[in-house]
């Protein structure tokens, strides 16, 4: 048999584009539906596996690009450190630890971990006996964690969020970004002409993130009008900065994880979804996004 006959025809963009949405509307249907269950320890326990899914996952596909693109680092490390970081945000934003809905003290437990963790990377290269990319290994690994459970982090600090619906804001964050995803990948493909990116990725397209930026927009303001009156603080002006905003970071990030990918030389961080590829393909816009809308929340909608 040739190469041709063997090789899977490739799908139309309208196929590839419908399989990405069914997709994703499954699986954060899934997500959402059980996040506002109303029973308060299904929510946050299903909402703990995830984020814990989601970023061993996640780490796991990081470390992998990294390995392919000749880089080193210690892989099972970095995921129990990311296991534990997730898991002590957790607890101290449910106020098992510490203070309950004490910003500044889940701050301090991350930078106390984070260091923590480096110097016990150091450790684990004081005793590895194959220390020759000592700089590599720590640095890829610190990277890891921080791109993937650290960010992920703020996820959570979104949820949890003292004094307002966290779940709302969560909903709103992911529909926003989603939006964003969408408009890009539809605009781009129908209409893109003018490269945006084209070392990097070559099928993003100026007209493509002219797509994302209208598609977030409209959903933050048409979230905005129908949910706004629960939301703390939202009205029609920051409904469009954070669409925009969102909108625009979504779209970097989304080029950030093209740019890991094209150094390791593959299409997609994974193959667990249809239509979008892995785990860092899913939450790639996310990532950026996350920490954004957790400050805009706590600095700009809810302060007096």
């Amino acid at each position: 048999m040739s190469n041709a006959a063997a090789a899977a025809p490739t799908p139309s963009k309208a196929k590839a584009f419908l399989r990405r949405l069914i997709t994703s509307v499954i699986l954060w249907t899934v997500v959402l539906a059980a996040l506002f269950s109303g029973n308060a320890l299904l929510s946050n326990g299903v909402f703990l596996l995830i984020i814990l899914l989601l970023a061993l996952a996640g780490l796991g596909e990081f470390y992998g690009l990294a390995q392919k693109s000749g880089l080193a680092c210690f892989k099972y490390c970095g995921l129990l450190g990311g296991a534990l970081l997730i898991a002590g945000t957790f607890l101290n934003l449910t106020g098992h630890l510490g203070l309950h809905n004490s910003p500044a003290r889940v701050n301090d437990f991350e930078t106390s971990f984070l260091i923590l963790f480096v110097l016990g990377l150091c450790v684990r290269l004081f005793v590895s006996k194959t220390n020759f990319a000592g700089i590599t290994m720590l640095a890829v690994t610190l990277l890891g964690l921080m791109y993937v459970p650290w960010l992920l982090n703020f996820i959570q600090k979104i949820n949890f969020f003292q004094g307002v619906e966290g779940k709302l804001f969560l909903l709103y964050f992911v529909v926003v970004t989603k939006f964003s995803d969408t408009g890009a990948y539809a605009v781009g493909s129908l209409l893109g002409r003018h490269k945006m990116a084209p070392r990097i990725s070559p099928n993003k397209t100026w007209e493509g993130f002219a797509g994302a930026l209208a598609f977030s927009t409209a959903a933050s303001l048409g979230f905005a009008h129908f949910v706004g009156g629960r939301m703390a603080g939202m009205n029609p002006l920051h409904a469009t900065v954070l669409g925009v905003l969102l909108g625009s970071t979504a779209v970097i990030g989304d080029l950030i994880e093209s740019l890991f990918k094209r150094e390791a030389g593959v299409k997609d961080s994974g193959g667990y979804f249809p239509g979008i590829g892995g785990i860092l393909d899913l939450l790639d816009s996310l990532l950026f996004n996350a920490p954004i809308m957790y400050l805009y929340l706590r600095h700009i909608l809810t302060t007096p």
